[in-house]
């Protein structure tokens, strides 16, 4: 079956410029070609387009991409297997951003006895003080951050790494959870949203169900929050919140 340039357009949600110019650069050239000179694509080039979104979206540049769909010792699966190992360490990049945003959402400081060689050794280049004065603003006058705070400040390299393994790994299941189809209403998500709570008050402050509620409605409120949940796993942000609400109210 032949394609004309907009339905691909459509179909990959792509502009016709963008496929007039992976044309006009040798990327991704039809196969076919009207009477009229009118571009027309088959499957093989709907699958090639494919692979350059995918690669696209990890951040490889135009030329990269050609270089890796045209090498000749490459083949579909050797394509879907190096994209799986990329978006796996992107995903967990991901989760560790998202740890890093809550320890600065919770906290006015965090790490604050961490030399800088341990703060890029468990936090990357992302800054969590970059967030402090908006925790404090939110959230200064409460008991929970003052709580926090106080933890936190004698927290070292190796309690934060802890952390981190506890919080990716309750990512890691609960994301399987996900995956597997379970309902947010279910019993194994349920405890797992309890299992997330009990993080929250071992590592900062006594997380009771009305503020465990109120993180799971900021997920969804906070753009920062849904766009780095939803970059892990589309939905993921919905069905976290309605698992977290759903334990508090059979917990309650």
């Amino acid at each position: 079956m032949a394609y004309t340039v907009g339905k691909v357009a459509e179909l990959a949600a792509v502009t016709v410029r963008t496929l007039h110019h992976y044309d006009e650069i040798g990327l991704l050239s039809p196969s076919e070609r009207s009477a009229t000179g009118y571009r027309r694509y088959d499957e093989a080039d709907l699958e090639r387009l494919q692979q350059i979104r995918y690669y696209r979206e990890l951040g490889f540049s135009l030329e990269e991409i050609a270089a890796i769909l045209d090498d000749p010792q490459s083949d579909a699966t050797a394509h879907m297997r190096r994209q799986h190992e990329l978006l796996t360490v992107r995903i967990k990049r991901l989760q560790e951003m998202v740890t890093a945003i809550e320890f600065a959402m919770e906290a006015r400081k965090v790490g604050i006895n961490l030399t800088p060689e341990e703060r890029f050794e468990v936090f990357g280049d992302f800054n969590p003080d970059d967030h402090a004065d908006e925790a404090e603003r939110r959230w200064g006058g409460t008991d929970a951050y003052r709580e926090s705070s106080r933890r936190t400040a004698a927290y070292t390299k190796d309690d934060w790494l802890r952390h981190q393994q506890e919080n990716e790994d309750w990512g890691r299941r609960f994301t399987a959870l996900m995956d597997s189809g379970a309902p947010a209403e279910s019993p194994a998500a349920m405890a797992l949203a309890e299992e997330h709570r009990q993080l929250i008050s071992t590592w900062f402050y006594e997380c009771g169900y009305e503020i465990h509620t109120g993180l799971a409605d900021m997920y969804l409120a906070d753009d920062r929050f849904t766009a780095t949940y939803e970059a892990i796993k589309p939905g993921l942000t919905q069905y976290l919140h309605d698992a977290i609400h759903a334990n508090a109210v059979a917990r309650a």
